[in-house]
C-alpha cells in the first residue's frame, strides 16, 4: 500500500492557491462573513501559515479582488468583427456569467466589503470600469479625442450595467437572458438620444446600425418602439 505524500508548494504557488480559495469563498458569501480560519481550513494549512503569505485578511481580499477584476475586465473583450449589437450581446452574456458565478463577491466589491476605504480596492474597481469604457470605444472604432457626448453615453451605460447587475442579484426577478438583451438596447437608446443633439455622433451610429442584422438587438428595439408608438 502506498502512502500519499503532500507536495510542498512554492511561495507563489501557495499564494495563488490561497487567492483561489478566497475567491471561491467570496463567491459564495460576502467577504465580511469569511474568516481567515475558514480560508486556512479550505486550503489545508494552518492559520499562522496564511499570515506568512498575507499580512492580513485585507491583503488577501485585495489580492483576490485583483484577480477577479482582471477576469471581469476581460469579459468586455471581443473580436471587433461583425455587427455591434450581437457583439455587445456576447459581452453581456460573459459579464453576467461572472455575476452569476461570483454574486456575493461581486456585490461586496461594488457595494463595499472589508476593504471599504482602501485606495487599492477603489483603484481595482475603477480599473474594471475604465477597461469596459475603453473596450466599448474600441467596439465602436472610436479613438482619442473621444467626443464629449459619447463619453457620457459610454460611462453612463457602464454604470447602468453595474447597477443593474446588483439589483438583479437581489432576487433575480427578471430572466437573465432578457436582461442581457435589454442592456444592449439600453446602450442603443442612450446613444440615440445623444446623437439627436450631435451630428457627428449620429453619423457614427448610422454607420454602425447599417450593419445590424434583421434579428439583432438594435433592430428588435426599433421594432418594439415603433409598435409602442402605434399602440
Amino acid at each position: 500500500m502506498t502512502t500519499g505524500v503532500r507536495r510542498r508548494m512554492g511561495v507563489e504557488e501557495r499564494r495563488q492557491q490561497l487567492i483561489g480559495v478566497a475567491l471561491e469563498l467570496f463567491s459564495q458569501r460576502s467577504p465580511d462573513e469569511v474568516s481567515i480560519d475558514e480560508i486556512a481550513s479550505r486550503a489545508g494549512i494552518s492559520r499562522p501559515l496564511v499570515y506568512h503569505y498575507f499580512p492580513g485578511k485585507l491583503s488577501l481580499y485585495e489580492a483576490a479582488l485583483r484577480r477577479a477584476s482582471e477576469d471581469l475586465a476581460s469579459r468586455f473583450t471581443e473580436p471587433h468583427e461583425g455587427p455591434l449589437g450581437p457583439r455587445l450581446r456576447r459581452v453581456m452574456a460573459r459579464f453576467f456569467d461572472f455575476v452569476d458565478e461570483h454574486g456575493p463577491g461581486f456585490a461586496a466589491l461594488m457595494r463595499g466589503g472589508p476593504a471599504v476605504g482602501s485606495s487599492a480596492t477603489n483603484a481595482l474597481v475603477d480599473s474594471v470600469r475604465q477597461a469596459a469604457y475603453e473596450q466599448m470605444l474600441a467596439h465602436m472604432g472610436v479613438e482619442d479625442p473621444v467626443p464629449a457626448r459619447l463619453e457620457l453615453v459610454v460611462r453612463s451605460w457602464v454604470s447602468l450595467v453595474e447597477s443593474t447587475a446588483l439589483i438583479w442579484l437581489d432576487g433575480r426577478r427578471v430572466p437573465r437572458e432578457e436582461l442581457e438583451v435589454q442592456l444592449v438596447q439600453d446602450f442603443a437608446a442612450l446613444a440615440a438620444v445623444a446623437a439627436s443633439r450631435d451630428e457627428d455622433l449620429a453619423a457614427l451610429l448610422r454607420g454602425l446600425i447599417g450593419n445590424e442584422p434583421g434579428d439583432g438587438p438594435f433592430t428588435d428595439l426599433a421594432v418594439r418602439l415603433i409598435a409602442l408608438a402605434g399602440s
